[in-house]
């Protein structure tokens, strides 16, 4: 995962932060598990559900899937204070964080 993101932050300067969460960033993963990524950018202009699509984890022995948050819609998600975000909170280990975010 740290080499993925290595070559992701070389590749996509709008990375803020990117990290991993779920079953592999608790160590319960299994036969069949998946990765689960979150990346935070810096802004975007597609929509939410298609920005997944512009991601390669071809490079990953493992398949993964992906968040994609701009700031503003991180930023909307930790005030919102929901189950999900505090389970992120609590679970995602970031491989990638820019210093002050």
């Amino acid at each position: 995962m740290r080499l993925w993101t290595a070559e992701q932050v070389r590749v996509r300067p709008e990375i803020v932060r990117l990290g991993y969460f779920g079953s592999y960033a608790r160590g319960d993963w299994g036969v069949g598990s998946d990765v689960d990524v979150i990346a935070i950018v810096r802004k975007t202009t597609e929509p939410f559900q298609r920005r997944s699509l512009e991601w390669d984890f071809s490079d990953l022995p493992v398949t993964a899937e992906i968040i994609v948050y701009s700031l503003r819609e991180w930023g909307k998600l930790k005030r919102e204070n929901t189950r999900f975000s505090r389970m992120l909170d609590r679970d995602v280990i970031w491989t990638f964080s820019m210093v002050g975010e």
